[in-house]
Formats: C-alpha cells, structure tokens, sequence
C-alpha cells in the first residue's frame, strides 16, 4: 500500500485526538506530533532516547541533534512548540508511573524496555486513519505530511522541502508529497474545454 500525506488538516487534528485515547495514547499522540513536525523517518523516532529531548536540566529542550540511520548525516532541528507541549503532556505521564531514565526508548513498547517496533506503528497509525475515513496511513504519513504542508505554507518553496528531506531530485520530491498527482488531478477539473 502506497501511503499518502495527511493533507486535511482538520483530519490530522482529528487522529490526534483518537490517539490520544488509546490506552498507550500519550505515546501514540507524542509520536505522531513529533513524525508530522520533524520530517523524520520513524527509524530515526523510533531510535529516540528521553534523554534526545531533554536539556541538562532535564526540562523538554529546545532542540534535538541526531545521527539520520538511513544517511548517516547529522541532523540538528529545533522543537515547535507543538512538538514541545506534548512531550512535556507525555513526560509528565510516564514520570507519573515511576522513575524514567534518560537513557529509556522515548517511545516504548508496552512490553517495556524495548523501543515500539515499526510495525506497530504502522499499525497505531493506520487505525487511526482508518478511523477517520483515511486508508492510506502508515509510518511514512508523518514524514509525507511534513513535505506536503510546508510545501504549501511556503508557497510551493520545492528547494526548501527537498532539502529538509534530504532528497536529490525535485521531482522525487514532488511525487513523494503527493503534489504531482493532485496538481494533475486539478488540472484536469479545471479545464473544461468545450463547455457551452
């Protein structure tokens, strides 16, 4: 299954909500935010330790740097405050439970002490989708996501998203975030040649 962006806004507001319900809902909800404002692949989410978000203080810190598994290249970005308000929702939780390590998976599996697996979160998310009418959510949503709405917040600004996903060509680009396919899409609605 080819997974898309979530281009409606009000449906990424509405999967928010549903995994915020879910019994492991502030881990689900904090992944999710975190996949749609960071572009990263859930490799690298899911590699997250507590201490990654955390400043020396141990408060939710302003940026994360880490090492991209699939490129191997350093990546700096900073935490929106999205991104920063549920972290602390989630922290606030799991220190709530008992004592958390900084050296403990950001995102665990309930089984404890092990990172969530890939196909769990594929699996979270799609639900989720599915729940709001979506059938092409995965793991790779968030990232798609991210291209897509800054894409459009930047007014098409392609070189901007090509490089925060690190990709090579423009059009790999664009057919990654769906924006061929829809900008084709429209372009075949609108025409209408011929109408009397």
């Amino acid at each position: 299954m080819e997974v898309e962006p979530l281009r409606d806004e009000e449906k990424i507001v509405e999967i928010r909500k549903i995994l915020r319900a879910r019994r492991t809902g502030r881990r689900d909800e904090a992944l999710f935010v975190l996949g749609i404002n960071t572009a990263l692949r859930i490799s690298d989410l899911l590699a997250l330790h507590v201490g990654d978000v955390l400043d020396a203080d141990g408060n939710i810190g302003s940026e994360v740097e880490l090492r991209e598994k699939k490129t191997g290249k350093a990546k700096c970005f900073p935490l929106n405050q999205a991104i920063q308000d549920v972290l602390s929702d989630y922290l606030t939780a799991l220190r709530n439970r008992g004592p958390v390590r900084r050296s403990s998976p950001l995102f665990p599996s309930r089984q404890g002490g092990m990172a969530l697996s890939r196909w769990r979160a594929r699996e979270i998310l799609a639900r989720a989708g599915e729940a709001v009418g979506l059938n092409h959510v995965g793991t790779h949503s968030l990232r798609k996501t991210f291209g897509y709405h800054v894409y459009n917040r930047t007014g098409g600004n392609l070189g901007l998203v090509q490089k925060l996903l690190n990709h090579s060509s423009s059009s790999d680009t664009l057919r990654y975030i769906g924006i061929d396919r829809e900008q084709m899409d429209d372009t075949y609605l609108k025409l209408n040649l011929g109408v009397m």
